[in-house]
Formats: structure tokens, C-alpha cells, sequence
């Protein structure tokens, strides 16, 4: 039994509590979070019951902040990916607000997968600007494809909590090396960098001991935080700047 990794995922959970405030807000439960989106306001989301199960939704934040921030989600390229994005959560836009329905006994998780969707959507288009020629998911599996790196794309695999999480890449084991995970963080944030750890940490338990997490950090904007970066370090993710994405060519590609 890996007892560190039971501890730091009793501990990641305590933490989660000690810093979620719950209130009510006419007629629905708004919860609180102790994740930040890109202004350092924590995300919010909330609950209602509707029909004998649960409605939860982001109040139509998260598209509402990209939209005014001038991330039209006019086009084709960044509708697609946006839906993508979601389905992959079990979350629907509608009417401009993220949504989920859930049963009682499904909340939880449905909670979660909101807020990974949250964080996941304001990642993917914190920097897609229109001089910005390509998201930067894209940008890793052109490069991992044009390096010869065998890959498969969107993967989610379930955590030894129950919890499902979604990592851009697996490159599968070799002779060589075991199995690779990969995350592409457009907009390297401690907040992101904490919950990407905490992903690995709880899906590892159910991998291959011998499997190896890689995020690579976007640093063509800006240079990547030493926090973020030890954060990832201390979880045994592999912070790999964009722009040193080369180091790590020839262990990906074997």
C-alpha cells in the first residue's frame, strides 16, 4: 500500500473542506471553492434540486469572463473545442451557463467534474487571442506527432478516489519506458498546478507503478512561476517549460 500517497490524498481532501464556503443565494446553494481562475477570485459554482435530482452550473460565468475579455467563441475551431472539452466532463453550455444534472448519489463527482471543466475551459482559451495561431493542446500533440512520439489524444482514466480525470496524452510503454502522461497547462497557475498534481497522485494508484506524469507549461507569454513549477516537482510531475521541450524528445519518442 502506498501509505505517502494515501496520506497526501486524505490530506488534499482536508484542505478542500477547510476552504469551501457553502451559502444560500435565492433559491440555490452557492459553493465556494478554493480554486482561482485567472482574476484570483475563486470559482463558484451552483446547486438546486430540480425533479428529484440536482442541477449544478457555473451561473454562465466562465464563457460570460472570456467573452468580455474578448475570447469571442464565434468560431468554428473554438466551438469545437469547447464542446469537446466538455463532453468530456459530462458538462453542456446552455444558454451561455455550464450545466450538469445529477442524482444525489452522483453530486459529488458531478461537482468535481464542473469545476475541472471550469478550470479546464479558462485554460484553454486564457491566451486564444487572434494572433494566437493554434490553441496550445494542439501545439504539444503537433509537436509530439512531428517528433515521432506514438501518442493516444484525450485520454481519462479514474482515480483511486472514484474521480475521473482527463489527460491530453498517454504515450504508451516501451521497451524502453513505461507508460508516459501528459497534461498541456496553457496558463500555468499554482491553482492549476495543485489540481493537476492531485489528478496524478490519485490516478497513479490505479496505473502502473512505473508510469511517469509530464505537464508542459506554457512560457512563450510569460515565464513559468518557480512555485508552479516546484509544485508539480514535489508530486513527481515533470514541469516541462514549452520553450525546453526538446529535453524531453528522445524519452518520449523511445
Amino acid at each position: 500500500m502506498n501509505t505517502l500517497g494515501l496520506q497526501l490524498v486524505d490530506d488534499y481532501f482536508r484542505w478542500l473542506r477547510s476552504h469551501t464556503q457553502v451559502r444560500d443565494v435565492e433559491g440555490w446553494t452557492e459553493i465556494t471553492v478554493p480554486f482561482l481562475d485567472r482574476h484570483n477570485d475563486h470559482l463558484q459554482l451552483y446547486v438546486q434540486p430540480h425533479n428529484g435530482d440536482y442541477v449544478l452550473t457555473d451561473d454562465g460565468y466562465t464563457v460570460a469572463d472570456l467573452e468580455m475579455s474578448g475570447c469571442r467563441l464565434t468560431s468554428t475551431k473554438r466551438r469545437e473545442l469547447l464542446d469537446t472539452t466538455l463532453n468530456g466532463f459530462g458538462v453542456k453550455l446552455e444558454d451561455g451557463a455550464l450545466v450538469t444534472k445529477t442524482t444525489s448519489t452522483e453530486a459529488p463527482k458531478k461537482a468535481h467534474n464542473l469545476i475541472q471543466a471550469m478550470m479546464a475551459v479558462n485554460d484553454l482559451f486564457y491566451l486564444a487571442e487572434p494572433t494566437v495561431a493554434s490553441f496550445f493542446v494542439e501545439d504539444v500533440g503537433q509537436w509530439l506527432q512531428s517528433e515521432g512520439v506514438r501518442f493516444t489524444p484525450d485520454v481519462k482514466f479514474t482515480g483511486k478516489s472514484g474521480f475521473d480525470y482527463r489527460f491530453d496524452f498517454v504515450v504508451p510503454a516501451s521497451a524502453e519506458h513505461p507508460e508516459r502522461i501528459v497534461r498541456a497547462i496553457n496558463h500555468p497557475t499554482n491553482e492549476l498546478a495543485r489540481a493537476s498534481a492531485f489528478a496524478w497522485i490519485d490516478t497513479r494508484q490505479t496505473r502502473s507503478e512505473q508510469s511517469v506524469a509530464y505537464a508542459f507549461l506554457n512560457d512563450a507569454e510569460q515565464a513559468v512561476s518557480s512555485t508552479v513549477a516546484e509544485a508539480l516537482s514535489a508530486y513527481d510531475v515533470k514541469p516541462i517549460p514549452w520553450s525546453r521541450r526538446a529535453d524531453v524528445r528522445d524519452e518520449l519518442a523511445a
